[in-house]
């Protein structure tokens, strides 16, 4: 497994990579964001971990300009930071999962192995789930409403899978958090909400019929008619 690494602090940055190539990973090291994007250009790797305050391009840049190209590998943001803005931003950009400074390096190896296990499943057989006019594609990750297509961030992409795979069951906080996320974190009932509200405006917004309805005290569900 070949994971690209962006950290700046030369300690920190040869400590995580000493522990992934201990753990049979090859690590590749870099500590400026512009020269990551070209690199990562050149060649494949399995999953990125991405520092945000670094030289060159930040955290956020490199995430977003690797999302135009990639969808599924999988990016872990770091930060020494644990504001909900922060967080936000790293996953409206495509970072799938987000960790604090300072961290256990088991638990950074953790996620990791969370979110290669989930890269590693196959997809389903379908090749896409209707709802009235919302067409959604999970090997393609892509999603059209009247045939237009809609742009998403990976999170948003797997919450409206989610909600679409439940066949207008009701989906509390707590199970979209678990499987989201694979953790709590403080804020994520507020991330939840703010998640849903940018569905509705991408998706419902200019429609009349609204697809993605709220259970109040119980969680959202997806549905043609509520």
């Amino acid at each position: 497994m070949k994971i690209l690494l962006l950290e700046d602090d030369f300690t920190l940055s040869k400590e995580i990579s000493s522990f992934f190539v201990s753990k049979l990973f090859e690590c590749i090291p870099f500590y400026d964001g512009s020269l990551l994007v070209k690199r990562y250009k050149a060649f494949q790797y399995d999953l990125i971990i991405l520092d945000i305050n670094v030289p060159g391009k930040n955290g956020f840049e490199v995430c977003k300009a690797i999302r135009e190209i990639d969808k599924k590998t999988p990016i872990i943001m770091l930060s020494a930071f644990s504001e909900i803005d922060d967080k936000l931003t790293s996953f409206n950009n495509g970072a799938d999962d987000y960790l604090v400074k300072p961290f256990h390096f088991d638990e950074l190896f953790a996620r990791v192995n969370s979110l290669l296990r989930r890269k590693e499943v196959p997809q389903q057989n379908k090749e896409s789930i209707l709802i009235h006019d919302l067409e959604l594609f999970e090997s393609d990750m892509k999603v059209f409403r009247s045939g237009i297509e809609i742009k998403l961030t990976p999170k948003e992409f797997k919450l409206i899978l989610m909600l679409a795979n439940a066949n207008g069951k009701v989906l509390s906080k707590a199970t979209i958090a678990d499987q989201l996320w694979d953790y709590h974190i403080e804020t994520n009932q507020n991330t939840i909400e703010v998640y849903i509200n940018f569905l509705r405006k991408k998706i419902d917004k200019d429609h009349q019929v609204k697809l993605i309805h709220t259970k109040i005290g119980y969680g959202y569900y997806l549905c043609e008619v509520e």
